[in-house]
């Protein structure tokens, strides 16, 4: 049963403005190395899963991106999205196609806007997880919490099944400060990091249980293929589908009626690079602590981030925990503690019609 890996980067996320746009949004940014996390997360598996079987669902506006940062990716491997429909009808998109290569397709699910320090151990995961979903469980990688983080769902661990997988007895909504610290105490849980590995028939039946509307267009794609139709029929039945999650729509369901959701604990250095204020995490610092980028200076400075992409220096002096981030048409300046205060420039900015800057 071979592995396929289904990468979705069909995101648009504000986090990142002034260097994220709406046709570049942060998966095509190079914010840890000097390729694009995008670029980052096909390399990270392709010891597992070669070109001739890794995916990319994408929005219609970020294709050429994609193609850019993966020159690599078969053209018939690029799935675009005729409207953003999110987890769940991208999933199931990237299954119907994978089943019609392979019928007995093993997927292998991953946000294209991740980071893992250590590469080998997130290979042995999903290796791991892949021998458990032989049997048809889906299957979630549960990061094992260092912080009491209020940001991310939940999952909690059962009983143990063999292989070296355990049972999910809840999903869990982000918790407030106190749960969160709660959970941080508990080894039951396991933040839900949307990484998820099952075979494609197992996630289409599913489907079909749960989300019969969702399921009926994919079934209209799955039959154009054979003749080349398949993205004239998704054009006309995607944009239909119900926009929800693979959380909310397939795994919570299932958790609650069948039962044959399992994870296996991944600890493997992970980080969803939430803002600029995670780059410390993630990046070389310098000797007090600051994450420098591009043509920039940082004198008598610490636990700052200073980002340049323009042609100019950009130089700080005498900060402390700020976020400077050039962009060459466009500056921001945020403390580190409010980083995730930076949709609010750009809802600001929606608000004042300067869609050229977004």
């Amino acid at each position: 049963m071979a592995l396929h890996a289904i990468i979705l980067a069909g995101g648009s996320g504000t986090r990142f403005w002034p260097l994220s746009r709406m046709k570049r949004p942060k998966q095509f940014l190079k914010l840890v190395t000097g390729r694009p996390l995008l670029a980052e997360t096909f390399h990270r598996v392709e010891a597992l899963c070669p070109s001739s079987r890794t995916w990319v669902v994408c929005g219609e506006d970020h294709q050429e991106g994609v193609r850019a940062a993966l020159p690599d990716l078969p053209a018939a491997h690029l799935l675009v999205e005729p409207a953003a429909r999110n987890t769940a009808p991208a999933i199931g998109l990237a299954a119907v196609y994978a089943s019609a290569e392979d019928p007995d397709a093993m997927l292998v699910v991953l946000p294209s806007d991740h980071h893992v320090a250590k590469p080998e151990a997130f290979r042995a995961a999903l290796e791991l997880a892949a021998q458990a979903a032989e049997r048809g469980d889906l299957l979630a990688i549960g990061i094992r919490p260092t912080r009491a983080e209020t940001g991310y769902g939940y999952l909690r661990r059962g009983d143990p099944r063999p292989g070296g997988a355990y049972a999910v007895d809840a999903f869990v909504e982000k918790p407030d400060a106190i749960t969160a610290g709660r959970y941080l105490q508990d080894s039951a849980y396991c933040w839900n990091a949307g990484i998820f590995v099952f075979r494609a028939d197992a996630i289409l039946a599913a489907l079909s249980r749960h989300m019969p509307k969702l399921f009926e267009g994919l079934e209209q794609i799955a039959r154009a293929l054979p003749g080349g139709g398949g993205p004239a029929a998704a054009h006309e039945a995607f944009p239909r589908m119900p926009s929800i999650s693979i959380d909310y729509g397939v795994m919570e369901p299932e958790a609650n009626s069948t039962r044959r959701i399992a994870l296996v604990p991944g600890d493997f250095g992970w980080s969803d690079v939430g803002s600029f204020a995670a780059l410390p995490e993630v990046r070389a610092l310098d000797a007090r602590g600051n994450a420098l980028a591009g043509d920039t200076l940082a004198v008598d400075c610490d636990d700052c981030v200073v980002l340049s992409e323009g042609d100019r220096l950009v130089a700080a002096v005498g900060l402390r925990g700020l976020c400077i981030v050039d962009a060459g048409d466009a500056l921001l300046v945020v403390p580190r503690d409010r980083a995730q205060d930076v949709r609010a420039a750009v809802e600001a900015l929606r608000k004042q019609g300067r869609l050229d800057k977004l």
